[in-house]
């Protein structure tokens, strides 16, 4: 059960831990890796039990009855939507977090919670871009280079209240994130401060940075 802030007086948070996908760049299911002394997938759910009343795992299909999940679908919005499918209708906050993000923590979930408990219908941690952006056509030519200063790479957990994602996802079909839907729906999106360290796993250096990080502590 979640404790402290994230226990918000009328509030019942739930998450939605996607990790369906395939690992396509990464060469296999990376969620199902060693980090430490458990996968990584573990150390995902770990923290989303901790900083919410329930959680819904989205799995690939040939995993989920092993591992006690929900079956994912062919894209990572249709994973989320099947996952917010078996969230209890009372929810009033959902949480949806990326697997391959092991090393989010229960400040990361608190400030997304925090901002959604105050009126945002979605929240969104996010780390400023240290590197110079440029937008390309398809064939390469760089059409604008947009000012770094606006520019945030965003992260998971990203928090949302529940109706909103319920009915960005039953009318926006896909996007690269939820908050995407949500935008796409006129909803309110904040940014909170994100965790350099929240990295997400995507090739095998990512896991191999990882796997020094957790043997630091």
């Amino acid at each position: 059960m979640p404790t402290g802030e994230l226990r918000r007086p009328g509030e019942i948070i739930w998450t939605i831990v996607v990790a369906a996908g395939a690992g396509t760049r990464f060469g296999g299911p990376k969620q199902f890796e060693s980090l430490g002394d458990r996968r990584v997938i573990d150390w995902s759910v770990a923290v989303a039990r901790e900083s919410s009343d329930g959680v819904v795992v989205v799995l690939p299909p040939q995993d989920a009855v092993r591992e006690g999940g929900v079956a994912g679908g062919a894209t990572r919005s249709e994973s989320v939507r099947r996952g917010l499918a078996a969230v209890p209708q009372n929810a009033t906050i959902v949480c949806v977090h990326d697997a391959a993000r092991p090393f989010a923590n229960e400040d990361d979930f608190r400030r997304v919670i925090a901002a959604v408990a105050n009126g945002a219908d979605g929240a969104v941690p996010a780390i400023p871009v240290a590197d110079t952006i440029k937008v390309v056509d398809d064939t390469g030519q760089v059409m604008r280079t947009p000012p770094r200063g606006s520019l945030r790479a965003v992260q998971t957990p990203q928090a949302f209240r529940a109706e909103v994602l319920h009915r960005a996802h039953a009318e926006q079909g896909e996007g690269t994130d939820d908050a995407a839907l949500v935008e796409a729906l006129g909803g309110k999106v904040v940014v909170v401060d994100g965790d350099m360290l929240n990295r997400k796993i995507t090739t095998r250096d990512d896991l191999d940075w990882a796997r020094i990080q957790q043997s630091g502590h």
